[in-house]
């Protein structure tokens, strides 16, 4: 499998890359998952999504994605009503905010490793803890930092009948 596209978290006023899913655990619960397209095999979810903590509660704040007949997916295509923020009550898990330089490449879902991870613990979307793993230094002081997959590979979409164009 290919490197991932992270999601994004907003926590403690700054924005992090996530290497966690907590939609797929909506969605593996019964929750209505719309029929994305795919566009990268960086992205098998074939979605990215926003969250942030405010107030020790983990939000959806934005999603954004392509529906199988191209048209725009957002947070109130899974949200009916919903278009601003959703509050994650069904996730139960820990998210894993990849801190500093790049240790090790790895070509394969999120398995690359940075000098450190955060890890948040959340509990039915409240925030119950979290910690901090070491991971080791970058040999190479112009590794990069932050998490990024190496490299994306676009995949063709088809367009939706009686339209035009490249």
């Amino acid at each position: 499998m290919t490197a991932q596209a992270a999601e994004q978290l907003r926590y403690q006023g700054q924005d992090h890359a996530m290497c966690s899913q907590p939609l797929d655990d909506y969605f593996s619960a019964g929750g209505a998952c719309p029929d994305f397209a795919s566009s990268s095999t960086a992205l098998w979810r074939c979605y990215l999504g926003n969250w942030e903590i405010i107030d020790g509660r983990l939000y959806l704040i934005a999603l954004r994605a392509r529906l199988a007949d191209g048209s725009a997916a957002t947070l109130a295509t899974v949200f009916p009503g919903y278009p601003d923020r959703v509050f994650a009550h069904w996730y139960c898990g820990s998210l894993r905010l990849p801190q500093g330089r790049l240790v090790k490449y790895v070509h394969s879902g999120f398995g690359s490793v940075h000098e450190s991870d955060l890890f948040i613990a959340i509990d039915q979307g409240l925030v119950t803890g979290s910690h901090t793993r070491i991971n080791g230094r970058a040999a190479d002081r112009d590794a990069p930092v932050g998490y990024g997959p190496g490299a994306w590979t676009v995949l063709a979409s088809r367009r939706p009948s009686g339209k035009e164009g490249p």
